[in-house]
């Protein structure tokens, strides 16, 4: 499995069974920054009780609006900008049969999806991924220092980096 797969896996709403997945995703894993973060989010959620993360994953990704998980949205807020960015992913998604799964194309798991998949990336997302994603980090650090999911962000920085 690559990073970028194991880390959209990682953002899903969690289910019985997603932890399994992510250890075994995880052994995969190319080594390196990316996986040693990665398996610091594993590490915490793995203290978790299904019911904790739930309400973990519900609170940090769908009721905290200003760390939302949407490049777009991180980069431009509800502008024609982001509406012409998720034009773009959109077709490049199409075209390499990524299924958003509900979300919106600039949402982190179809994001970094269509990551695990495209060769090259649009430049556009591989322009502005690292600049939302650091904004998403610091909204959740100073909302939440110990927040599980700030691995899971620091871990898409380092796949971008590599």
């Amino acid at each position: 499995m690559s990073i970028y797969a194991l880390l959209a896996q990682a953002l899903v709403y969690p289910y019985p069974g997603l932890l399994d997945e992510l250890k075994a995703g995880l052994a995969q894993a190319e080594k390196g920054p990316a996986r040693d973060k990665a398996a610091a989010f594993l590490k915490q959620i793995g203290r978790l009780s299904l019911a904790d993360w739930e309400e973990l994953a519900t609170r940090t990704l769908d009721l905290s609006p200003a760390a939302a998980p949407y490049v777009g949205f991180q980069v431009w807020g509800e502008s024609y900008q982001r509406g012409a960015f998720m034009a773009k992913l959109n077709r490049a998604m199409a075209e390499l049969d990524i299924d958003p799964a509900g979300e919106l194309p600039d949402h982190l798991v179809p994001v970094l999806r269509y990551l695990a998949a495209a060769d090259p990336p649009l430049p556009e997302l591989v322009e502005h991924l690292k600049t939302a994603v650091e904004r998403m980090i610091a909204i959740l650090r100073e909302k939440e220092r110990d927040n599980p999911y700030i691995h899971v962000y620091e871990a898409v920085l380092a796949a971008v980096g590599d």
